[in-house]
């Protein structure tokens, strides 16, 4: 909470993208923690898993313009031919006006009421906390539950069976699964604290495999954005961009199948479900 609001003048000032990620990051991991201790918590009614997942949306347009013209312009525009570097320069124009309008939806979100009433309430609740009859009892006697509550659904979704990253179909289930594991991994880090060598382990690999399929996400992003900019096919205006994309993704996505390959086995599950047995 406290660090929303230290982040907030600085995305405003909008001269560095770095505050902007971190309140996007501290924005999910707030949310995460709503949605994990739901049953243990008495908060006043605008803050929700909802409110806070609107919140993320605006600020993740921004963010997400940010990733794609940082890569573009500062890896890959180096290593294409002159006439493809002509062509990107105008494609950066393109999504820099988009992030012009982007930013102004943010900066009208921030600043406007429902935002500015929602930090309020959550700083009263700080100052006078309000809890369940879960919530009055240590910790320690509902961290099984806790952490079912973190790895609820997990196992079933179809992003682990994906074959190919690459079709619109996959993608979106590989982009639900990272999202998944996004709250498993704020879910153990709220937990963290109880028993460090139990779950840091856990945390370190939900966040390598969340940075994996984020990389292919920004990826399939990437070429969307191209074919929806650029007046004919991609790989006709510029090939080498597009070879160098094709490799990355192939780099990802064996990188991604050496990180899921435990977790896709029988044995690997039960060895991070029997965890709350032990907690």
């Amino acid at each position: 909470m406290k660090r929303l609001v230290a982040l907030q003048l600085d995305v405003l000032a909008d001269r560095d993208p770095e505050p902007l990620h971190q309140m996007r990051v501290t924005c999910r991991q707030l949310r995460s923690t709503v949605e994990q201790f739901a049953d243990a918590l008495v908060l006043p009614e605008p803050v929700s898993p909802q409110r806070l997942a609107r919140i993320g949306s605006d600020l993740g347009l921004s963010r997400d313009l940010d990733v794609l013209r940082q890569r573009l312009e500062h890896h890959w525009q180096p290593l294409l031919p002159e006439a493809e570097q002509l062509a990107l320069r105008k494609l950066l124009k393109q999504l820099k006006r988009e992030r012009k309008l982007a930013f102004t939806v943010l900066t009208g979100t921030l600043k406007g009421r429902r935002y500015l009433k929602l930090l309020e309430r959550l700083q009263g609740w700080l100052r006078q906390p309000r809890f369940t009859p879960m919530g009055e009892e240590p910790i320690e006697a509902w961290c099984p539950e806790l952490q079912q509550v973190a790895l609820a659904g997990l196992f079933t979704l179809p992003g682990w069976w994906v074959g190919n990253p690459r079709d619109q179909p996959s993608a979106q289930k590989l982009h639900q699964l990272r999202r998944r594991i996004k709250r498993a991994r704020y879910g153990f880090h709220n937990l963290t604290a109880l028993d460090p060598q139990a779950f840091q382990p856990w945390v370190d690999q939900f966040k390598a495999m969340q940075t994996v399929l984020g990389d292919l996400q920004d990826l399939q992003v990437l070429v969307h954005t191209l074919e929806r900019l650029l007046e004919a096919a991609p790989d006709s205006v510029m090939p080498c961009l597009c070879s160098l994309i094709l490799e990355a993704q192939d780099q990802a996505w064996q990188r991604w199948l050496v990180l899921a390959a435990d977790l896709r086995t029988l044995e690997g599950r039960q060895g991070l479900l029997q965890l709350q047995l032990k907690a």
